[in-house]
């Protein structure tokens, strides 16, 4: 069983990088999928996917609160919203068009509620907005 988790954190973890340079392919969801199997097949492959430096922000941002980072939410809304205008723009049928537009805009409703998660501190903790520096 080890070897299908392995497997199944392997294809996601391509996918996800694939989504972190490719537009129109969402990273952040194969990303989490990725450690969620490797945390299943491999704890050093979760460890290494969760604490690097451009993969596991994502990841740590939706373990530790379910947040979602502005720019993060700001691509996914606009792709949404590109996809649908192209979708419009080549002429796609009415019946396909409008269930692109609830499932769209179900997904960008979530995203856009999700929080933001709070700016991290110099010594790795997080910093809530009324924290003033000391000096």
């Amino acid at each position: 069983m080890r070897w299908l988790w392995l497997l199944l954190g392997g294809l996601s973890l391509v996918a996800g990088a694939a989504g972190a340079v490719l537009p129109l392919l969402p990273a952040t969801p194969f990303l989490l999928l990725s450690a969620f199997a490797f945390s299943r097949g491999s704890p050093r492959l979760e460890a290494w996917l969760v604490g690097h430096s451009h993969l596991g922000p994502p990841i740590r941002n939706w373990r530790n609160g379910r947040t979602i980072g502005r720019r993060a939410k700001r691509t996914a809304l606009a792709v949404m919203v590109v996809t649908f205008a192209a979708s419009w723009l080549l002429g796609v049928g009415a019946t396909v068009l409008a269930i692109q537009f609830v499932a769209l805009a179900g997904a960008g409703l979530f995203v856009a509620t999700r929080p933001e998660p709070e700016p991290e501190r110099a010594d790795g903790g997080h910093r809530r907005p009324d924290d003033t520096p000391l000096r």
